[in-house]
């Protein structure tokens, strides 16, 4: 039923779009045929699945260093209030700060490299999952915490059967909300000064031809994986962190 529920929705869409660009008769509104024609091209010749690997190559590295180092910050955060009062303000300055600030800065100061655009998406991406495993570290049941000091568990068997369980939801959620925001981030970076990947492919077609049918056959191409990958990977694995419920 929810297949089928999502098939109409995306049959309804296409045909929605099929008509808007019938209607307006623009290769500014390329239709879903030439938008599919152009990522067929584009993958005969292998250029889309080169920039495509290169992107989510990227925003896997970015997305694991954000998440080791953002579960650490925010469980260090919720356990220690100190630590919390002292780290706060910069975290919200981090917060706020737009991606692309962070963007234009990390190639100021690192240069124009591969560094420079993982370190952007990790300080555009580390706040949130601080923030989200910060108020899992704070609402840590009591009763377990009883329990562990009862039987005077040592700091691997707590971390392990009390810690861990409990902060998993936690880390998933922070996980599927991060993806989604790394992989616009990487976008943008490769935009500005990658010479290769989604990003930079999309700058080129906007810049050289005003190409609409590969900017959007491109960003639907990348959408698709990374929503193939929240279904397949982050929902399930949420369901399984979450099955005691």
């Amino acid at each position: 039923m929810g297949f089928a529920t999502r098939l109409v929705s995306v049959l309804v869409l296409l045909a929605g779009w099929q008509a808007a660009a019938t209607a307006a008769g623009s290769r500014l509104l390329p239709s879903p045929g030439a938008v599919v024609a152009f990522i067929a091209r584009e993958s005969a010749s292998g250029d889309l699945w080169w920039n495509v690997g290169l992107t989510l190559t990227r925003v896997g590295a970015s997305f694991v260093i954000a998440m080791v180092l953002g579960v650490l910050l925010g469980i260090a955060l919720g356990r220690s209030r100190r630590l919390n009062l002292v780290l706060d303000t910069p975290l919200l300055i981090l917060l706020n700060t737009p991606a692309l600030v962070i963007t234009v800065l990390a190639y100021i100061w690192v240069g124009l490299n591969e560094g420079a655009a993982v370190l952007a998406v990790v300080l555009n991406k580390l706040p949130n999952v601080a923030v989200i495993l910060r108020e899992g570290a704070r609402g840590l049941d009591p009763q377990l915490e009883e329990m562990a000091r009862t039987y005077r568990f040592d700091r691997r068997t707590w971390i392990a059967h009390v810690l861990v369980p409990q902060l998993q939801p936690f880390a998933v959620a922070a996980a599927r909300s991060g993806l989604s925001l790394a992989w616009k981030i990487v976008l943008v970076i490769e935009l500005l000064g990658r010479p290769n990947g989604v990003g930079f492919a999309i700058n080129y077609y906007f810049v050289q031809s005003l190409n609409v049918a590969a900017i959007v056959g491109y960003s639907v191409v990348f959408m698709s994986v990374m929503i193939a990958i929240d279904i397949l990977v982050l929902q399930r694995l949420e369901a399984h962190v979450r099955r005691w419920r």
